[in-house]
């Protein structure tokens, strides 16, 4: 954990400090821009000073999230491997030190992709490539490295089911802005404009009640207009006029039409994409501090309550810029919500500063208390904080919790067991993460929370007591915490309340909560779910079937031997005949 401190007090050094050092000289001040091109020098010039970090930086993945294929390692093979999905294929080729991907569909024939970008590499590597110089598109199959294996990249997220395969859309209208370095004005149009700005690269799904946004407020038009202007002119647009909404619906307009990797800051993450403009920092560094807080003569940023950010606030909102997205058009959020209607926590990867925001400690805990933006988190570090390493951290802040004995009575665990550890029960692990297992869910919050106790499934205490019935559990947290149990509304969610939350989950859950359910029956080795899993091969969102596919290998300690992309009712049965043939007890439950 002393890392991840040390590590947050030199991102946190970064912020505005006292008005004079200890030797009596003024203090560095914040930019006067850090946001408009002009105010951005590149990574190169930050490496001479920080060349111990640079160097880390260059090798993890937030750094590596887009690389020119020419210029890196590629763990796929393309070695004449062949892919088949819906009756279309990719052949993977390589001649001449280039890769290609071959195509064919029944609807557009063959066509010859050579890869120029390589986008992710710590749990999968993207493909983004160009057919006869055409413009670059995102290519349709994914290679999963901790699985070894091809997957349709439409199946990354929680898509329905395809009935072929196809070249995805163009690289520089979707993944560009968060996989690479831009400016921070260009990223922050939509916020500029407020209400409905129309849609663009740069615009994440950010989507959270207004109490917890950031106001961003126009302080002079002028000099937003002539902000603008100057970020337009490389891509060749020659005016800018009328008012603050006029100028920023055009500059969304032109980027999203014009916008390409030549107006990059850099091809993949930099030091400004998260630090902002360091040009003026570079030049004179015992003068200028670079700073997380958005900087300019034209615009201001403040918390919802007109309120100066603090550093916490400016670095979160600097992570959630990207780290907030819900993904695809599936319907359902956690706490019972809907996607489009005050949606809830994200179920999945990539939402984890938003939901943060939503959270208990949103403005009181940065991102970096636990996580290394300049490296890659290890697993014993992140297991660590499950234990005595995060009760250290969170009772920094509830110091009422800080003796055993508190944590005992608070917890009704013993100490030092995960019923005690503070982010087994306030972060439990209930999110898809990107290799089938369950990630944290970044919403502090608590299991007696009515929205998350009544319209989520299963019962967080169930993700540890998969055994015990939904009612035990529910009058447990009531009688523990002097919570009054409503049970029609636990009836509502689970019917069955002598059955246990996971059972339940299976047979009744949204996907998302199946996909919790599988991966907690696969833990526990409980072979009875075997057919409610089984199931699940069918189900409309295909990635939920590689979480089911997952669950039964790790249960029958076999390899299905059944291409995870054949169709759904297709993939049932013969997973459920394969189940029979090779255990008939299996399918008893």
């Amino acid at each position: 954990m002393r890392r991840a401190f040390a590590l947050a007090a030199l991102l946190v050094g970064c912020a505005p400090g006292p008005s004079a050092t200890p030797n009596g000289r003024p203090a560095p001040k914040p930019p006067t821009d850090n946001v408009t091109r002009a105010a951005y020098a590149g990574s190169a010039t930050c490496t001479p000073c920080h060349r111990d970090i640079a160097e880390r930086f260059q090798r993890s993945p937030m750094h590596r999230m887009t690389r020119d294929a020419a210029r890196t390692d590629v763990s796929a093979p393309f070695s004449g491997e062949r892919f088949e999905f819906m009756g279309d294929s990719v052949r993977f080729e390589q001649r001449g030190g280039a890769r290609f991907m071959r195509v064919v569909t029944r609807r557009d024939g063959e066509s010859l992709w050579r890869v120029t970008k390589v986008i992710g590499g710590r749990y999968r590597e993207d493909f983004v490539g160009t057919r006869d110089g055409s413009e670059e598109r995102v290519l349709p199959v994914s290679w999963l490295r901790f699985a070894k294996e091809w997957r349709y990249k439409g199946y990354s997220v929680m898509s329905p089911e395809r009935n072929a395969l196809r070249v995805g859309a163009r690289w520089r209208t979707t993944c560009i802005f968060c996989h690479n370095t831009v400016t921070g004005l260009s990223s922050y149009y939509d916020e500029l404009y407020g209400d409905g700005a129309p849609k663009y690269q740069g615009a994440a799904s950010v989507e959270l009640p207004a109490a917890r946004l950031p106001r961003f407020e126009i302080t002079d038009q002028s000099a937003l207009r002539s902000a603008v202007a100057r970020e337009l002119a490389p891509l060749g647009v020659k005016d800018v006029s009328g008012d603050a909404k006029q100028v920023l619906e055009a500059a969304i307009t032109f980027t999203r039409r014009r916008y390409g990797e030549k107006h990059l800051v850099e091809l993949g993450i930099g030091c400004e994409a998260c630090h902002g403009g360091a040009k003026a920092h570079a030049e004179n560094p015992l003068a200028v501090r670079p700073t997380f807080a958005f900087e300019s003569d034209f615009a201001r940023v403040t918390r919802a309550d007109g309120k100066t950010p603090s550093t916490v606030d400016d670095e979160n909102r600097t992570c959630r810029k990207c780290h907030t997205v819900l993904f695809t058009r599936y319907p359902y959020t956690w706490e019972g919500r809907q996607r489009h209607s005050h949606p809830g926590g994200s179920f999945i990867n990539s939402g984890e500063a938003r939901d943060l925001a939503l959270g208990g400690c949103a403005g009181a805990l940065a991102c970096t208390r636990c996580h290394d933006p300049h490296g890659q988190d290890s697993k014993q570090h992140l297991e660590a904080l499950r234990g005595e390493e995060g009760r250290k951290l969170c009772t920094s802040c509830h110091r009422e919790l800080q003796s055993d004995a508190a944590v005992a009575r608070h917890t009704h665990h013993p100490v030092g067991s995960a019923g005690s550890s503070c982010l087994e029960c306030h972060m439990p692990r209930k999110n898809m993460a990107l290799d089938y297992r369950l990630s944290a869910y970044h919403r502090i919050g608590s299991p007696t929370d009515p929205e998350r106790l009544y319209q989520d499934r299963p019962i967080e205490c169930a993700l540890c007591h998969a055994d015990k019935s939904v009612r035990e559990l529910a009058r447990t947290l009531g009688r523990w915490y002097r919570k009054k149990v409503e049970w029609p509304r636990l009836r509502a969610l689970y019917g069955d309340l002598s059955q246990s939350p996971i059972t339940v989950s299976l047979a009744r859950g949204k996907p998302h909560e199946r996909a919790v359910a599988m991966v907690v029956s696969a833990r526990d080795g409980n072979r009875a779910a075997l057919p409610l899993i089984a199931a699940e091969l069918d189900d409309p969102y295909p990635l939920v079937r590689f979480f089911a596919r997952d669950a039964i290998e790790k249960l029958t300690h076999d390899t299905l031997p059944l291409d995870p992309h054949l169709p759904g009712k297709e993939l049932r049965s013969r997973a459920e005949a394969w189940l029979t043939e090779r255990s008939p007890r299996a399918q008893s439950p």
